[in-house]
């Protein structure tokens, strides 16, 4: 395992992100929150997938991790340890908006599903297991974010789940290249079937018109998921609307590059450059509202 950070600004973000995160247009007084949600997420995650360490070591840190989250949503200060710096600004930002902590442990279980997976070298059998994932992985992101904005009616918090479900999808698409080597495969298995394809022929270059159809249809359903939630930018006020619309737009202009590359996505990964700003910033300015029925 890599050595931990011990102490961190708490509004630094130092990963590489497609999507905006906590950015300008955040609404100031919700960038501390928002950056402690990051961060406690990013380090989890980081808990499951960096460094070297065996699944029963990262299964024993994310418990520990689990142990200091239950001691933040009880409001205890955390003053030591090696994640003092992402359960302080949390406890300090569960306190102050409530946050739902079963949204939190929901993120916990995505890591340890990783992690297990990853151990028995088992993946997903169909779109439905691989959206299930996603409920916890990717959906309690967007419904934090929602508390904090006080939006909260059924119809938007069923948006955002269509739209953190569809940006987990995008960020599947990007990393095989990364992903496989490490022994995860988020393909499903009856779509690899479909089109006759095998763990192993995903890493061969002589498959790739198959592998170019499996990622067009992979890309089709993450851009259909999408679409279908975007009306969410018009709910969400002010200037989080606009990161939101960004959002948005990042995820299919990540779509974009990964339908252009096709199969060699399994061997290159696509990623947002300075030029693009421009592109997304166009496309978020005419998204429309959708029509009345």
């Amino acid at each position: 395992m890599a050595p931990l950070r011990t102490s961190a600004p708490a509004t630094a973000i130092t990963h590489y992100e497609n999507f905006p995160v906590a950015s300008w247009l955040c609404p100031p007084h919700l960038r501390a929150p928002i950056a402690a949600i990051y961060h406690f997420a990013r380090t989890a995650d980081d808990l499951a997938d960096e460094g070297t360490s065996l699944a029963p070591q990262r299964l024993a840190d994310l418990q520990a991790y689990r142990t200091a989250l239950e001691s933040a949503c009880l409001n205890q200060p955390t003053s030591s340890g090696p994640w003092a710096w992402v359960f302080e600004p949390l406890r300090l930002a569960i306190a102050q908006y409530q946050l739902p902590p079963d949204l939190l442990h929901a993120l916990l279980d995505a890591f340890v599903q990783d992690v297990e997976k990853t151990r028995d070298g088992t993946g997903y059998t169909d779109e439905a297991a691989l959206l299930a994932y996603c409920q916890r992985s990717a959906n309690p992101v967007g419904r934090l974010l929602l508390h904090l904005y006080g939006v909260t009616d059924a119809e938007s918090l069923a948006w955002s789940d269509g739209i953190c479900s569809a940006l987990q999808l995008i960020n599947f698409w990007q990393d095989p290249s990364r992903d496989l080597p490490r022994g995860r495969c988020y393909f499903p298995q009856n779509w690899c079937e479909r089109w006759s394809l095998t763990l192993e022929d995903l890493q061969d270059p002589a498959q790739k018109h198959r592998a170019d159809a499996l990622i067009a249809q992979c890309a089709k359903d993450a851009r259909a998921r999408m679409d279908n939630a975007s009306a969410l930018v018009h709910r969400v006020p002010g200037r989080a609307g606009w990161e939101l619309r960004l959002v948005v737009q990042g995820g299919l202009r990540i779509l974009d590059k990964i339908q252009a590359l096709g199969g060699r996505v399994l061997h290159q990964r696509p990623r947002l450059r300075p030029w693009d700003a421009s592109v997304l910033v166009w496309r978020a300015l005419w998204m429309k509202r959708p029509e009345r029925q």
